[in-house]
């Protein structure tokens, strides 16, 4: 059967399930290893493959999670008109933005105070819907041209860095620089600028069409399959002779294994041409995969995919609250895991942690704990389809 026809998409659903539990193990990452208050991961003058890698696979989450809030926005858009869905896409970006700065906020840090703000993920998708309200109404390929210019030429501007905290100083941070701003005493930590996400979501938006009850199936599965393969062999031609798309080039190293860590060891922040182009590629190649193939042994998956807002913020919450207890079992105080920045920067918290191994156990726990409450919220969402409160969660 065209798993296209059915109400759900289940292709979609099993990719945005993957990517939440992939999202599970970064984040337990931050909370848990002991190494994570030393060094970044992805550092190869002190990190392993087995670590490298962990981080690696988590880079799949946030490019994932973002083209696919595009393509619901278009799916959704499909019982509204234009006007409708604008501001359907308004209400839901200023939602999303006012999670980040309240419930999400606190969820990593337990603590009441206002600043730092941190604009993350959630942000970035909350920014990219109240833009993308403008950008549905503009002609479709105009829209695609500017995105195509945002994901394929934001590299080209990595080198402009505007000092001070004037306005337009401010903007460009928000817009292409991993960076802060101060209003006042508050400060902003921009961790997701908009630029390259903004485009990504555009891209995801019109990916939606793909999906549309009356469109061919074996047509879709063709596009998946060679879009995929066209951006992997894209990020291999230009990353090969470090020729353009990433700030941080690729430098042979001391083994074969190491040099391979190097070639893929791309920007997030914000995302590089070269990143956006080996994570979605394999993703679009895994839409084939399961779309192809009887997926329904993953049935678990699927019902977090159904509901990834509530597993998004279930498990920072559960996280962190395990990690307090772990803290006080290891010697130290609740308060220490009462945070004033992120996590792996509290000096107080450095020697606190565990080897990697044990990681992956929390990872597993966590991920099992929160499944079967994530099964109700599925089941009571789709018993009370009435309720309209419940599309914003």
């Amino acid at each position: 059967m065209d798993k296209s026809a059915t109400k759900r998409i289940v292709s979609l659903d099993i990719l945005k399930g993957l990517v939440m539990i992939l999202m599970t193990l970064d984040h337990v990452r931050d909370y848990f290893h002991f190494d994570a208050f030393f060094f970044d991961p992805t550092d190869l003058s002190q990190t392993s493959p087995l670590l490298f890698m962990t981080r690696f696979v988590t880079h799949f989450c946030a490019p994932v999670f973002v083209m696919l809030a595009g393509t619901s926005a278009f799916l959704v858009g499909r019982r509204m008109n234009k006007n409708e869905l604008s501001v359907w896409l308004l209400k839901r970006g200023l939602w999303l933005i006012f999670l980040e700065i309240t419930v999400i906020r606190f969820a990593w840090v337990f603590n009441l105070t206002l600043t730092p703000v941190w604009l993350g993920v959630i942000w970035a998708i909350g920014a990219g819907m109240m833009t993308l309200a403008l950008f549905i109404r503009l002609p479709k390929y105009f829209s695609l041209g500017l995105a195509a210019l945002m994901i394929f030429g934001h590299n080209a501007l990595d080198g402009f860095h505007p000092e001070g905290n004037e306005f337009l100083a401010s903007v460009w941070r928000m817009l292409h620089i991993r960076s802060q701003i101060l209003l006042g005493d508050l400060q902003i930590n921009i961790i997701y600028p908009v630029i390259p996400w903004l485009g990504l979501m555009i891209v995801g938006y019109y990916f939606g069409s793909l999906y549309q009850p009356e469109y061919n199936r074996s047509r879709r599965l063709r596009i998946l399959l060679y879009s995929g393969f066209s951006c992997l062999l894209l990020f291999v031609v230009l990353r090969f002779d470090n020729l353009y798309g990433d700030p941080s080039p690729w430098i042979k190293q001391s083994s074969p294994i190491f040099s391979f860590l190097s070639f893929i060891n791309v920007t997030k922040y914000p995302p590089s041409l070269l990143y956006l182009l080996i994570t979605i590629g394999p993703s679009l190649l895994f839409l084939n995969l399961f779309e192809r193939f009887d997926f329904n042994w993953l049935k678990p998956v699927i019902t977090i995919g159904r509901v990834p807002m509530f597993w998004y913020i279930l498990h920072l919450y559960l996280i962190h609250f395990v990690a307090m207890i772990a803290a006080v079992l290891t010697g130290y105080t609740f308060s220490d895991m009462i945070l004033t920045r992120f996590v792996i920067r509290e000096p107080q918290l450095k020697g606190y942690g565990f080897e990697l191994w044990a990681v992956y156990l929390f990872w597993i726990g966590i991920c099992l704990f929160l499944y079967p409450i994530s099964r109700w919220y599925d089941n009571y969402k789709r018993t009370n389809r009435d309720k309209w409160w419940l599309s914003y969660l």
